[in-house]
C-alpha cells in the first residue's frame, strides 16, 4: 500500500490479459501504479489481481470494436499501454480491426499530453506481402497521426512462460518423427516478455523518447532452423529437421487452414500455420542498425536483455520423454 500512495497514478492497459499484456501488468505493479486493465471479457483476467495489492489492479470491459468502450477505459488515466494484438484472423478478429483500426480508436481516445505506448512489431511494412505486417504498419502509422508523442515499441518475436513460439516447436517434436520448417533461414532475435515489459514501464515513466519507434530484441540473433534445433537439444528429442521450399510451405499451409475450417477451429494451436505466416517468414525478424546506432533499443533504456538459455530450459523439461523430474538426472 505504500508503493500506491507514493505514486497514485492510474495507467489503462489494454490487452492486459494478454501474453505481452500479463508482464507488462507485473512491471507496472510493481511501480506502483494503479492499473485498469481493459479487456473484452474481464472475467477472464481475474488471475492479474494477485500480481499487485488489495485494490491496485483493476479490470473493465473494453472492446476494440466499440468506441465507446474505448473511451470510457481512458477516462482519468494518467498514461495509457496498447498492448492488444493477434497472430492470426478469426471470423470476429481480423488483422485490420485490430492492428490498424484498434490501434487507431485507443489513440485517438487518449487525451493529448497522457503517455501512451504502441506496441506494434519488428518487421512492420506497409508494402509487406504479409497482412499482418502490413496491419501493424498501418497502426503505427494512425497512432503516429492521432498522437504524434506517442512511443511505439516494436518487439522480435516474444519468448516466456506460455509463449507460442518455442512451446509450439516444443509440442511438434513430441508429436511428429519430423519437423517440416519453412523460413529455416530467416533470422529472429527473440526477446524475453518480461524485458519488453519492462521497457514498456520505463516508457510510462518517462525515460523514453516520445515519438520514437524502439526495436527490442534479444541478445542473439539465430536462424528459425537454429531455434528449432534448440528446442531439440532442450527437450532431449532427436527429430528431422526438413526445411521446406516456399511453394511447399504455401501448399501445406493452405491445407492446415481448410482443416482447421473443417474442424470449426478445433485444430490444436501447434499445428496450425497460415499462408500469411508463411509471408511473415520471408523477412528477418531481427533489430535494425539504425535503431542500435540511435539507441532505440533495450540497452538504449538501460536494459540488459536476457538471454534464451537464461529463461527457456525452465518452462520447456516438461516435453523431455523422462519428464522434468527425472530421478537419475536429479541424481
Amino acid at each position: 500500500m505504500d508503493a500506491m500512495r507514493q505514486s497514485p497514478k492510474l495507467v489503462t492497459v489494454f490487452g492486459g490479459s494478454g501474453f505481452l499484456g500479463r508482464h507488462v501488468v507485473r512491471a507496472l505493479a510493481k511501480r506502483g501504479y494503479r492499473i485498469r486493465v481493459a479487456v473484452r471479457r474481464p472475467d477472464l483476467g481475474f488471475f492479474l489481481q494477485p500480481l499487485g495489492v488489495v485494490g491496485q489492479i483493476q479490470l473493465v470491459q473494453a472492446n476494440l470494436r466499440y468506441p465507446d468502450s474505448v473511451a470510457r477505459a481512458t477516462e482519468r488515466a494518467d498514461a495509457v499501454v496498447n498492448c492488444v494484438g493477434i497472430l492470426t484472423e478469426t471470423s470476429r478478429q481480423t488483422f485490420g480491426w485490430v492492428q490498424a483500426e484498434g490501434a487507431r480508436l485507443v489513440a485517438e481516445a487518449t487525451p493529448a499530453g497522457l503517455p501512451l505506448v504502441h506496441v506494434s512489431a519488428i518487421g512492420a511494412d506497409a508494402s509487406s506481402p504479409s497482412v499482418y505486417a502490413r496491419t501493424k504498419a498501418q497502426g503505427e502509422e494512425a497512432v503516429s497521426a492521432a498522437r504524434p508523442d506517442a512511443v511505439i515499441m516494436r518487439p522480435s518475436v516474444l519468448f516466456g512462460q506460455g509463449d507460442t513460439f518455442f512451446n509450439r516447436f516444443a509440442a511438434l517434436a513430441r508429436a511428429l518423427p519430423v519437423l517440416p520448417i519453412a523460413g529455416a533461414d530467416t533470422r529472429f532475435q527473440p526477446v524475453w516478455a518480461g524485458d519488453v515489459a519492462e521497457a514498456i514501464a520505463r516508457a510510462v515513466d518517462g525515460q523514453a523518447r516520445p515519438g520514437q519507434p524502439y526495436e527490442l530484441g534479444g541478445p542473439e540473433i539465430r536462424t528459425l532452423r537454429e531455434l528449432v534445433e534448440y528446442v531439440l537439444a532442450v527437450t532431449e528429442r532427436k527429430r528431422a529437421v526438413v526445411a521446406l521450399p516456399d511453394a511447399a510451405a504455401r501448399i501445406q499451409a493452405r491445407i492446415l487452414e481448410i482443416a482447421d475450417a473443417l474442424t470449426l477451429g478445433l485444430l490444436p494451436d501447434e499445428l496450425k500455420l497460415t499462408r500469411d505466416q508463411i509471408a511473415l517468414l520471408g523477412s528477418d525478424n531481427i533489430v535494425s542498425e539504425a535503431a542500435k546506432a540511435d539507441g532505440r533499443t533495450l540497452e538504449g533504456l538501460g536494459i540488459m536483455p536476457q538471454a534464451v538459455e537464461a529463461i527457456v530450459p525452465g518452462y520447456l523439461t516438461r516435453f523431455r520423454k523422462t519428464g522434468q523430474f527425472d530421478l537419475e538426472r536429479a541424481a
